[in-house]
């Protein structure tokens, strides 16, 4: 039974000076800008599905209001369309097709000078997204703003089909780029294996017993990593790839183990008589992690050198799904406790040297947050009036966004 319980508590489980303080921004004290096509190949439908990618980029960068009517102009017109005129920067791209290849020239006008302007290439055209991600990038670079290098990182997740029935996908963060890495059976949990990404571990449940496997994707090779009764997770992943934090209960009770990916040596963190799940690295010496070691689930640390625990969240009674950034935990919290309906959870952000919680969502059931590598903002799974999605917090600009899943339900993910 605590078996159950445990797959249950782990499935549904930036910076200003202190990114637990809203930041508001005035939409009007932003700068204005448009969009302008001046592609010279390719079928209107493509065209347009690029457009809104760049000004769905635009967007999600939080720099701009974003003009989203739809202009074609020639790319060296000594002009912006007169509509665009009043703006502060007008972008202007050419997509163009050499050697298979899909090309792209950029530019940024402003008060009638070229301030910005650069040349990107990519050989599969089905991949046009990660270009349109790239140049929200180099703007976001350009207007001298932190870094946004998540936009260009691929998501993983866990797509359930039906029942029994999963599939692995990696994604771009808007899910408009989509290539099934695992199908068949029942697969659950993955993590990337480096910060590279060029390989992920996930838990398949076909097997005799939960297994945790290794896929290169570069070469497509699949790996048993550890097998164990009961349950076998992949929480999260050293810096540097050498570690793992897996939940194990090989004898029906769920405890934190670190894993040694060298010497395949895991050596069992947390001793507790209930259900500790879902560490996560908070630094080289400390994790954190869901216990329901006072009756209900909730955060705790622990150093790897130190039998003690510290609870870190003392807001809410169901507390779940962490992930850490330097002082920063995010976490699931339960809202209502509905009987016969459905129940909010919302994502929470505290900082481990102040007592200020911020809330970040509203409703619906949101859960899964994972930070960014550079703690600019969280990405998690939100599932609302039967609609599954991947949204993005930025974490200094107070905005969230969307991005609805086509079909099946994101189980778990990471980024």
């Amino acid at each position: 039974m605590k078996i159950l319980i445990s797959f249950f508590f782990i499935i549904t489980m930036v910076y200003s000076s202190d990114a637990t303080i809203e930041v508001i921004k005035k939409v009007d004290s932003l700068p204005y800008i448009a969009v302008e096509d001046s592609s010279i190949d390719y079928n209107d439908r493509f065209k347009m599905k690029f457009f809104k990618s760049v000004v769905s980029d635009l967007t999600v960068i939080s720099l701009f209001n974003v003009d989203r009517h739809y202009r074609y102009v020639e790319y060296d017109a000594d002009e912006v369309v007169y509509e665009n005129k009043d703006m502060n920067y007008v972008l202007r791209y050419k997509l163009s097709e050499y050697n298979n290849a899909l090309n792209i020239e950029v530019k940024i006008i402003s008060n009638k000078e070229v301030v910005f302007s650069k040349n990107y290439k990519i050989n599969d055209k089905s991949m046009y997204m990660f270009l349109s991600h790239t140049i929200a990038y180099d703007i976001n670079e350009f207007m001298g703003k932190p870094s946004v290098e998540w936009m260009k990182r691929k998501v993983i997740f866990s797509r359930v089909t039906g029942p029994q029935k999963s599939e692995i996908v990696i994604a771009d963060y808007t899910l408009s780029y989509q290539h099934v890495a695992v199908k068949g059976g029942f697969n659950l949990f993955p993590k990337w294996a480096n910060k590279n990404q060029t390989a992920f571990y996930y838990s398949s449940l076909d097997d005799v017993k939960p297994t945790l496997k290794h896929v290169d994707i570069r070469t497509a090779k699949s790996k048993v990593i550890k097998s164990s009764d009961g349950m076998m997770i992949c929480s999260d992943v050293s810096e540097d790839g050498s570690k793992l934090l897996l939940t194990m209960a090989p004898a029906g009770q769920p405890d934190v183990y670190l894993y040694d990916v060298k010497s395949r040596v895991a050596k069992k963190v947390t001793r507790y008589s209930g259900i500790d799940v879902g560490a996560q690295f908070m630094d080289d010496d400390t994790i954190v992690f869901v216990s329901d070691r006072m009756g209900y689930p909730n955060i705790f640390s622990k150093r790897f050198d130190s039998t003690g625990v510290e609870q870190m969240v003392y807001y809410g009674k169901s507390n779940a799904a962490c992930s850490t950034h330097g002082q920063y935990i995010v976490y699931k919290s339960r809202e209502t406790s509905n009987s016969f309906s459905g129940n909010t959870f919302n994502l929470h952000l505290i900082s481990t040297e102040t007592d200020f919680i911020r809330r970040l969502t509203a409703v619906g059931v949101n859960e899964f947050p994972r930070f960014s590598k550079d703690g600019d903002a969280i990405i998690f799974i939100k599932n609302y009036m039967s609609q599954s999605s991947i949204g993005i917090i930025r974490l200094n600009h107070n905005k969230n966004y969307l991005f609805p899943l086509k079909y099946g339900k994101v189980q778990s993910m990471d980024w």
